[in-house]
């Protein structure tokens, strides 16, 4: 029962947190594997996938209630992302993550460094792509996108909506809307395989989805309520996160 306590409330944590900017991974999934260390890793990444796609619909659909999400740019992503999520989870079964695995702090160091400096980075809702150029920009960083969350994960809401600022001319918050479309349609792509195959705890998954869900709902408002400069603010918080825990496991898993 104390498990189950813990696992909720990493759960609710997570929900909030990947609500507003994405990570929440960096909180869930440290939780179930600390929690749970008997099970298989592929059964706790599909459980963790199982709770999470719960709450980031929650977060997609109050989005869109309140937000106009540029479905022009999101929708195209989504499909890419659904595509080559499943090809990533597929993959990961097959081929060691571990490259991926060091070089993700790397990455992580150059966008948070990269946001700092400019100030005025997703402040402003500007567009800068449209048509063909827009749906080619967007398949390609859902494509992209969609393979790493299936293949590895940590930091994908992060980084989808790093790449809408930079590359879509978003401001943060309606990056962040734009992402949680994107971020559904992998989870949904993966949790496809993971199904398949038979790695998940479903009472575990469905309890942490129902304190997901509270999480998501709490998170969006926050969001919402405090628009991009809040949302920019906890983005640099999480990826800096992210970089301390994805080098900790880089340096760990190589023997560093």
């Amino acid at each position: 029962m104390i498990d189950f306590v813990w696992l909720g409330a990493a759960a609710f944590a997570a929900g909030l947190v990947d609500a507003v900017v994405g990570g929440g991974g960096l909180i869930q999934v440290p939780a179930i594997f600390s929690i749970l260390p008997k099970e298989a890793p592929a059964t706790l990444i599909g459980t963790n996938k199982l709770a999470s796609i719960f709450g980031t619909s929650t977060a997609a659909v109050n989005y869109a209630r309140r937000v106009r999400v540029a479905w022009s740019t999101a929708a195209p992503a989504a499909l890419a992302a659904f595509v080559l999520s499943f090809a990533g989870a597929w993959t990961v079964t097959r081929v060691p993550a571990d490259f991926v695995r060091t070089l993700l702090p790397i990455i992580l160091v150059a966008v948070a460094v990269y946001t700092f400096k400019k100030k005025d980075l997703g402040s402003v809702h500007a567009p800068v792509h449209s048509g063909k150029a827009e749906r080619y920009w967007a398949i390609g960083i859902g494509a992209s996108i969609g393979f790493y969350d299936g293949f590895f994960g940590p930091g994908t809401g992060s980084f989808l909506i790093f790449l809408f600022v930079r590359f879509f001319g978003f401001d943060f918050l309606s990056a962040s809307a734009a992402a949680k479309i994107v971020n559904v349609a992998c989870n949904f792509s993966a949790l496809l395989w993971f199904g398949y195959s038979g790695h998940l705890l479903w009472q575990v998954g469905l309890m942490m989805a129902g304190c997901q869900i509270v999480g998501s709902l709490i998170g969006t408002r926050l969001a919402l309520k405090h628009g991009s400069g809040f949302v920019r603010k906890l983005f640099l918080c999480v990826v800096s996160g992210l970089i301390l825990r994805t080098a900790y496991d880089a340096f760990t898993k190589i023997g560093w």
